[in-house]
């Protein structure tokens, strides 16, 4: 088995609960915020042990000097290796095991594990200071949920744009033309009860 066998399964987006929300910006008056979605280490380390369980390594050794703790990690999935640097938060949660964790996540991203992540539009929400958390998550659009996730016919709409993706002009305001389209055609279907068709109101 190679890396290129599996590149798909790695690929893959992750069940909506298993992505997570937090905030990149807040508003001066605290009202609303830009949300960013990621996944957990532990998410990466399941898809890992999915594919793979017996052929993926990770190791970090710490680099030294530097003001949060912070680590160089080398992940090797299939005999093939990539490096990046983890860095901890500040606060309580700056430990060596977060930096490694966030080191895990950017070498898993070289790998295509969650890079569709960065890829989601931007999003801004209610934010609900006194919580620290957003009045309502935000959703993940159609093409960023596994196809058992996704509304009827939207695995079709899915791969026209993943078609997209390598045939898509340069010119980058038409992408986003194109784009407006296929997400207005992803947010027109529904999931219909009881098996019969029929149109929104």
């Amino acid at each position: 088995m190679k890396l290129s066998d599996v590149q798909k399964r790695l690929q893959a987006p992750f069940p909506a609960h298993a992505v997570a929300w937090k905030p990149g910006v807040i508003t001066k008056d605290r009202s609303r915020a830009l949300m960013l979605a990621h996944i957990d280490a532990r998410n990466v380390q399941d898809r890992l042990d999915a594919v793979c369980p017996d052929a993926w390594s990770f190791e970090v050794e710490v680099v030294p000097g530097t003001r949060l703790p912070t680590v160089k990690g080398r992940l090797t999935v299939l005999g093939v290796s990539r490096e990046d640097i983890g860095e901890a938060p500040e606060g309580d949660l700056g430990t060596l095991k977060a930096a490694a964790s966030d080191a895990l996540k950017r070498c898993a991203v070289q790998f295509g594990i969650g890079r569709y992540l960065y890829d989601l539009p931007k999003q801004w929400v209610a934010w609900n200071d006194a919580k620290r958390e957003p009045v309502s998550p935000p959703e993940l659009p159609e093409w960023a949920r596994p196809d058992h996730e996704r509304s009827p016919g939207g695995a079709h709409l899915v791969q026209a744009m993943d078609q997209l993706r390598y045939e898509m002009p340069e010119d980058l305001e038409l992408q986003r033309e194109v784009y407006k389209h296929l997400k207005a055609a992803l947010g027109s279907l529904h999931p219909v009860s009881g098996g019969n068709q029929g149109r929104a109101a």
